[in-house]
């Protein structure tokens, strides 16, 4: 007998994820404070916060969907890394990853025909593009400054990298 599929329950899977995701990003700010670099510190802090709104989000939609909500244990996430550059590629890495998920979730949604999941997960389509562009430019400005991080220190300050205000689009958050 074929397995029923479930969005509840693969929302609650990438609920998952986005907890995880938060907490591998404090795990990066933590070893950029702990290097000194507070705007690196700073930029992952931030992504972390974001990650878990995006987590918050998707309780929300489970919740005004009338669907059950599991959550997640944590696990322990590495707060060294071999160079300063490691975990900016772990992070572009982990949020190309997430777009495939969202997708996947996506894919899900329209198979199911479950118009409400899919009109949700639009917006996380589009923020995932935007994730996966400044995880790559910020790769870009580390690995040119690599020999000297304060550039890249500067760079973010210069540019505001990250701190784009709030989105009105964005899905209502639990608690929020």
């Amino acid at each position: 007998m074929a397995k029923k599929k479930n969005f509840g329950k693969a929302l609650n899977d990438q609920i998952s994820n986005e907890f995880a995701a938060s907490q591998q990003y404090v795990a990066m700010a933590v070893y950029y404070d702990a290097s000194t670099l507070p705007r690196l510190a700073a930029f992952f802090y931030r992504q972390a916060l974001e990650e878990r709104e995006h987590a918050m989000m998707m309780v929300q939609y489970l919740l005004d969907v009338d669907e059950a909500v599991d959550i997640p244990d944590v696990k322990a996430q590495a707060t060294q890394f071999d160079d300063p550059i490691s975990p900016v590629k772990a992070a572009l890495a982990q949020e190309e990853q997430v777009s495939k998920e969202i997708y996947g979730l996506f894919e899900l949604a329209r198979e199911l025909k479950d118009y409400r999941a899919e009109h949700f997960l639009q917006w996380f389509v589009t923020e995932q593009v935007e994730e996966v562009a400044l995880m790559g430019d910020l790769l870009n400005v580390v690995e040119r400054s690599k020999d000297n991080l304060l550039l890249a220190e500067e760079y973010i300050a210069r540019e505001g990298m990250g701190e784009e205000g709030s989105d009105p689009t964005a899905p209502p958050v639990a608690g929020g």
